[in-house]
């Protein structure tokens, strides 16, 4: 009986290629779902952080996606090879498991880092849009105790 993966016979055990398998899958399955959903969610703050210019917002929401496309998945594709190999069913889950969530680590780091360099930008954006101080118009008279 000939194997499903000819090369798993040479390569080591069949259960690192099916986790190698099913890691790309699913860490490339999430980064996908997580772009689009910061793409789509994101689009306000930015609108709002670039004070009203769409285009701008979205250009720079364009070139985020692209960019987080490109770390992540450069990421996942150099993690794959690090870590144990699994021997067996149970080894092939905790590695799977170790590597997805390793991920799922890296994207939520991504994310909030976006969120801090963005707040500092609105804030910025925000102090600019603001009127200046207005000069008194009266003087009250302290009350006498």
């Amino acid at each position: 009986m000939k194997p499903i993966l000819a090369f798993a016979e040479t390569t080591g055990s069949p259960f690192t290629v099916w986790t190698y398998l099913a890691y790309l899958t699913v860490s490339v399955a999430l980064t996908i779902w997580v772009a689009r959903t910061l793409h789509k969610n994101g689009r306000i703050f930015l609108v709002d952080s670039f004070l009203g210019n769409q285009p701008l917002a979205d250009s720079v929401n364009h070139l985020l996606v692209v960019g987080f496309y490109l770390i992540n998945i450069g990421f996942v594709t150099l993690a794959l090879k690090y870590g144990d190999k699994a021997a067996d069913a149970q080894s092939a889950l905790e590695t799977l498991s170790s590597k997805v969530g390793l991920v799922l680590v890296v994207l939520g780091i991504m994310h909030f880092f976006n969120l801090f360099v963005f707040a500092k930008m609105r804030r910025r954006a925000s102090q600019h849009r603001s009127l200046p101080p207005v000069l008194p118009q009266a003087y009250a008279r302290p009350a006498h105790m």
